[in-house]
């Protein structure tokens, strides 16, 4: 297959140049001026670029990927691999049990894997998606299958089993460890044992990834803080998933820890809003901390449901993310009880009077009637310029990535649209980065970053993940309203050297792998 008369940007940042690409089975055979050769399949590649296969760094696509719609608004953006596992929370190592419960709402459920291992489920992956996913050992999950919800310090032996099971899994494939310090039972870890458990990451040349503690926002710095703290201690490469906060305090902190000789990344999407549990805002602490069923449980207890509503609940108009008019604020995307299925999409404040109810007991009761299985798009009421987004993603540190949650009959857009809106809003429009630029912060150095060494590039010997896009018509379309609408502008993809995408068209195949890690993972202080 050639594609021919195109624009080739490759992921090194090394400009653009007019080449043709040649492709044989799954590998790039030649960049250049190529002659074809009776019987190969030649695309028009005429005003239009030649990309790598976007890699998106923080997906909850784990188990979507299978579902046809979800895999084809991927590859309209130009997605040919997703980096699943995130925030500490998966199927595997076990039997998925846990992570189908506690991220019903986020992951959802797996439809084939049963467990037990890692390997099973990259092989499940594997010629049943039509994308590529990576995978990276979720903490949560590992010390769920040791410790169960114990909020202590573990034992000698526990540390020892968990620290198994992450090497396992790395030498398995795994391209790294996530933690999700903010949910259960990884925010009952401290500092210490993470420290341990980062040592055969770095020892295997992986990478340490995290949903910092804390929340973000106002607590930024202490986040970082005990990030670089993790890889001064286990010299471990550490990666940052989904930063937000104030661009000058991004900015400083990341400068300041590459400065400091931390060998830091970070990712981040182009959206003003957020998405995540409802319970995450709703419910105190103590509550949150107990896991999904448990947290139900007490949730439907009165004299508990009394506390929260007496205690918890008026804070939420003093959280700077949400403020007074909180309800408003707040869209309910998924609902995991089909009793409430007609509140996704309303806000809060609207599903609540359709019942004559207090928006806040009314949430309560979302998540109790759910086991917790109800997300939420979160609207930040002062809402930061979007010339700051442009800052973040020019940073020398930042790889894109989406957050993008699939499930739901009102879910956030940045599933959708994130990569399109790079490319279309970001790049054309706002100039915030070159197309050479964008190819290296959206695939090469993701690829590299996460120990992909043959992804993310359009070189001879690559991988033949490959996207054809035309400068002049790429964006986004999904919005708040109709946060479904496919990306335009890429209709032509290969994953690994087969057409999954050809003249707009699905091809309906399915050559995506599990993808095992083949590389250490490089070092992140590339050129500002």
């Amino acid at each position: 297959m050639i594609l021919r008369g195109g624009i080739v940007v490759d992921g090194a940042d090394t400009g653009e140049r007019r080449a043709d690409v040649a492709v044989a089975g799954q590998r790039v055979t030649a960049v250049g001026a190529v002659d074809p050769e009776p019987g190969d399949l030649v695309v028009d590649c005429t005003d239009r670029l030649v990309l790598p296969g976007l890699i998106d760094a923080h997906s909850h696509a784990d188990a979507a990927v299978f579902d046809p719609a979800v895999a084809d608004a991927l590859l309209r953006q130009g997605v040919t691999t997703v980096i699943a596992g995130q925030d500490g929370v998966s199927f595997a190592p076990g039997d998925g049990r846990y992570a189908t419960a506690y991220f019903g709402a986020l992951n959802g459920a797996h439809p084939t894997y049963r467990g037990s291992t890692v390997a099973d489920l990259l092989d499940g992956w594997s010629g049943g998606s039509p994308v590529n996913v990576g995978y990276l050992v979720p903490h949560g999950t590992v010390r769920q299958l040791v410790m169960g919800d114990a909020d202590r310090p573990p034992t000698p032996p526990e540390l020892a089993e968990m620290a198994r099971h992450v090497a396992h899994g790395l030498a398995e494939g795994a391209l790294g460890l996530s933690t999700g310090l903010d949910y259960a039972p990884g925010c009952f870890a401290d500092t210490a044992e993470l420290v341990e458990l980062a040592r055969p990451v770095a020892r295997a040349g992986a990478l340490y990834v995290t949903h910092m503690r804390g929340g973000y926002e106002a607590n930024l710095a202490s986040g970082i803080d005990e990030v670089c703290e993790i890889a001064r201690a286990a010299d471990v490469p550490v990666h940052v998933s989904h930063l937000h906060g104030p661009v000058h305090l991004i900015s400083s902190r990341v400068d300041a820890a590459l400065d400091d000789g931390i060998d830091l990344t970070f990712d981040a999407y182009p959206y003003r809003r957020g998405c995540s549990l409802l319970a995450m805002p709703m419910l105190p602490p103590d509550l949150l901390r107990l896991g999904a069923r448990r947290a139900a449980e007490q949730l439907r207890d009165p004299a508990v449901r009394c506390r929260v509503t007496r205690e918890w609940l008026p804070l939420m108009a003093l959280r700077p993310d949400l403020g007074p008019a909180w309800a408003q604020n707040i869209t309910l995307a998924g609902i995991g009880t089909a009793e409430f299925a007609w509140a996704e999409g309303l806000t809060l404040a609207q599903a609540a009077a359709r019942v004559d109810s207090d928006p806040g007991d009314f949430g309560l009761t979302l998540i109790a009637a759910s086991d917790l299985a109800v997300s939420a798009v979160l609207k930040v009421p002062h809402q930061r310029p979007v010339a700051e987004f442009g800052e973040i993603f020019a940073h020398r540190a930042h790889l894109g990535s989406s957050d993008g949650i699939y499930l739901g009959g009102h879910p956030h857009p940045r599933g959708w649209g994130t990569f399109a809106r790079y490319l279309g809003r970001h790049v054309r429009e706002r100039r915030d980065m070159t197309w050479s630029q964008a190819a290296a912060h959206l695939a090469g150095r993701t690829a590299a970053r996460h120990g992909l060494g043959d992804r993310g590039r359009i070189v001879v010997g690559a991988a033949a993940d490959l996207v054809v896009v035309d400068p002049a018509t790429v964006v986004d379309r999904a919005d708040y309203d109709h946060p479904r609408r496919t990306a335009v502008g890429i209709d032509d993809v290969l994953v690994n050297g087969t057409p999954v995408l050809r003249g707009g068209l699905s091809t309906g195949e399915r050559p995506g792998e599990g993808l095992r890690r083949n590389a250490p993972a490089a070092p992140g202080s590339w050129p500002a």
